[in-house]
């Protein structure tokens, strides 16, 4: 069956009963509905945290490693063998879901349920984002516009774009305010996806009300014509943005198919922003349960890093166990076999594409973690290749898993389960950040290329030689480093497969995020709105006269 045959015939339980598994009270939900519902930022206590788990990736190839899957399968296992465990995951883009993705709720027998609800609207968390950011850039316009109530905001100055939760590449470079004095200020802009906008990475690493305020009020706008820099709070946009946010900062409470509670909240992409869930779902399920399984972006080296060296900074947090997905097919192809030939044996692939395994479980030693390697298996790998993963791992001391959550839902990873709580006892009491704070802004960049990408330099353009000048001087280069980069290579170069080596960085330009507190350097081709596809996702969903949706994988 597909994933939503699967999602279709399973029999979910009333999210009163879901909470009641975490000690909740269904007084104490605000429901959406009978299967989801929103939680009280009150449960969060920082002195009874749990364990927490931290699921990544290697390098993701077409063919889709299972990273949610196996989270989910993950803290299903968990529960499975008498243990208490929340996941904790980001909320789908309907970019993505529309485009060449397909849904985020995991796969199999380990998704998240009501899987059309969460991959569609969910609960609006994205559309009080995007109408909180469109705000700010109304209220831009609007003061440019105004004779009375004019900041002198030099137009050309201007960072703030407007979003969308669409991928649409026709929006990317726009200009507006045409028609006529009476209809704005002529100036070119664009428009981001809404899972790039600054308010999303701002939601999810705030950690109350006050902070999200406080972080919306930062946010770097522009100059005026006499060089002043001017912020949000300088539009008095920070109090209503953050009304606008009232409910979406509260976590949603969903369930596995299993019955786990999973917590689904907040969605920055993985290659342009910080790729984890907010803070405060984490902290939530941190303080509701023993164990809390939660995923970060992408690779290791993208969504994983921005974790240890952004959300873990900013929340003081610290992971007990690491794992590492992987799957054959995704080694093959980095291996160099054709995406159209993966389902063929082909160890000889995995002999070249077992590389970046290996790079990234050197990146997950660098933070002092231990690595658990998860390999993720697919009815055509043979056993002879998943036994030379397994083989490569043991003989490195790493210890690893073959798991099997797609068909076989928490049964199939009760060995990584029984490996995870292991490590927890064990794992990361010297766990650090890559960088410091207070390095420069060049010395903590070329941190994360040279030890986490492998890179043998980084070069700038003139345009971001001129944006490294712009920061120092607004008093910015304290922030951390959220880099945007291909997910596809541990290079800027989607073409690099495999380990690449020798290979130089480019940074193109500096994007400021003071509200969210980072930098953002962009590399290579990377974009901040992406494109639908020849044949985009959206062509297979359709919904039936009685209101069932059909097609969302």
């Amino acid at each position: 069956m597909t994933d939503i045959e699967i999602a279709k015939q399973a029999k979910m339980k009333p999210i009163g009963e879901i909470a009641s598994q975490i000690g909740l009270n269904i007084d104490d939900l605000e429901l959406y509905g009978k299967y989801k519902a929103k939680l009280p930022l009150k449960y969060i206590n920082p002195n009874n945290y749990g364990k927490l788990i931290l699921v990544s990736a290697i390098s993701p190839t077409p063919a889709g490693e299972g990273k949610t899957t196996v989270s989910i399968g993950l803290s299903q296992a968990i529960n499975k063998i008498g243990k208490k465990s929340i996941v904790v995951l980001r909320e789908p883009s309907l970019g993505p879901v529309f485009g060449i993705k397909g849904g985020a709720t995991g796969g199999g027998y380990s998704q998240v349920l009501p899987m059309e609800d969460i991959n569609l609207h969910f609960t609006g968390d994205f559309a009080a984002i995007e109408k909180a950011h469109n705000l700010l850039s109304a209220l831009i316009d609007n003061n440019i516009q105004s004779k009375t109530n004019s900041l002198n905001l030099d137009p050309r100055t201007i960072s703030w774009k407007r979003v969308m939760d669409m991928n649409d590449r026709s929006l990317r470079s726009i200009v507006v305010g045409l028609g006529g004095t009476a209809h704005g200020i002529p100036r070119e802009t664009g428009f981001d996806i809404t899972a790039a906008s600054e308010v999303m990475a701002i939601l999810c690493l705030a950690k109350n009300r006050e902070d999200l305020k406080e972080r919306l009020g930062n946010i770097f706008i522009g100059y005026t014509f006499d060089k002043k820099p001017i912020y949000a709070k300088d539009l008095k946009a920070h109090g209503a943005m953050a009304a606008l946010l009232k409910d979406a900062i509260k976590p949603n409470l969903v369930q596995t198919l299993e019955g786990t509670p999973a917590i689904i909240h907040g969605g920055p992409f993985a290659n342009i922003a910080q790729g984890t869930n907010s803070v405060v779902a984490t902290q939530t399920a941190l303080s509701l349960t023993d164990y809390t399984v939660t995923e970060a972006g992408f690779g290791f080296d993208l969504g994983a890093e921005k974790f240890l060296d952004i959300k873990c900074r900013s929340a003081n947090i610290t992971p007990n166990a690491a794992v590492l997905v992987a799957t054959i097919r995704a080694l093959k192809y980095h291996g160099g076999q054709q995406i159209k030939d993966l389902k063929t044996p082909g160890v000889e692939y995995l002999k070249k594409g077992i590389a970046n395994l290996e790079k990234h479980i050197e990146n997950i030693k660098l933070f002092s973690l231990t690595p658990i390697v998860a390999i993720n298996k697919f009815i055509t790998d043979t056993q002879e290749e998943l036994d030379f993963v397994v083989n490569f791992c043991k003989d490195r001391a790493i210890a690893v898993s073959v798991v099997d959550v797609w068909a076989k839902g928490g049964e199939g990873a009760v060995e990584l389960a029984n490996m995870v709580i292991e490590a927890t006892t064990k794992c990361c009491p010297n766990f650090t950040p890559l960088y410091k704070l207070e390095s420069s802004i060049t010395s903590k960049i070329e941190t994360i290329a040279k030890r986490i990408y492998g890179a043998e330099a980084v070069d700038y353009t003139l345009k971001a030689k001129a944006n490294l000048e712009k920061i120092e001087s607004l008093g910015l280069s304290n922030l951390a480093i959220c880099m945007a980069k291909t997910q596809k290579s541990l290079s800027d170069n989607p073409d690099l497969l495999g380990r690449p080596k020798d290979f130089v960085i480019t940074v193109r330009e500096i994007e400021i995020a003071s509200g969210a507190g980072f930098l953002v350097p962009i590399t290579g081709e990377i974009m901040r709105m992406p494109g639908l596809p020849a044949h985009p996702s959206s062509e297979n969903i359709d919904i039936d006269n009685d209101g069932n949706i059909y097609g969302l994988f």
